[in-house]
């Protein structure tokens, strides 16, 4: 699992969901012909989060990008075409409809989540392009997806750092490293 997944579900974690990570969807061969991928291997999610006390089902795309510019808002703007392949889920409607209909049958056939879970489709992201993070969010708004950047995560990292001990990675090294900017 990589290390930014484990951050961000351990942040799910406090906020009451249960959460799997690389949680595979087993499309059929219909569902594949529909997303025009005939030979696609199982669709892999990066954290699947769920909160039974209100039935609600979180897909987390985990992209932390700290050595590199950052997400960009224009491959959420359909400016950078290329770049979107980063992103299918959210710049393929049809992908996004197609996994994410199987992920609910999935998860409710398996006893996950009871049924008619309402579903959000979030990103985590560890760095923005250039100052981007209130243009991603108001963007995000506009679809109905979450999108959690680096203020966000760090706001929740800070909370972790506050909290009671807890023996995960993400809490440890929060009290380690958040200790000293108290």
């Amino acid at each position: 699992m990589d290390s930014f997944e484990q951050v961000v579900a351990a942040i799910l974690q406090r906020r009451g969901f249960w959460t799997l990570t690389t949680v595979k969807v087993e499309l059929t061969k219909a569902e594949k012909r529909d997303i025009g991928r005939h030979s696609s291997p199982r669709w892999e999610l990066d954290i699947v989060a769920y909160r039974g006390s209100s039935n609600e089902l979180a897909v987390v795309e985990c992209k932390s990008f700290l050595d590199s510019p950052g997400v960009r808002c224009d491959v959420f703007e359909g400016t950078r075409p290329k770049d979107e392949t980063r992103y299918k889920l959210f710049c393929d409607a049809t992908l996004r409809g197609v996994v994410l209909k199987r992920l609910v049958t999935q998860f409710v056939e398996a006893g996950f989540c009871a049924p008619n879970p309402s579903l959000t489709l979030c990103l985590a992201a560890g760095k923005i392009y250039r100052g981007e993070e209130a243009k991603l969010e108001s963007i995000f708004n506009q679809h109905g997806w979450r999108f959690w950047g680096p203020s966000f995560i760090r706001s929740e990292l800070e909370a972790l750092r506050d909290s009671a001990y807890e023996n995960t990675v993400a809490a440890v090294v929060a009290k380690l490293l958040l200790r000293a900017s108290r």
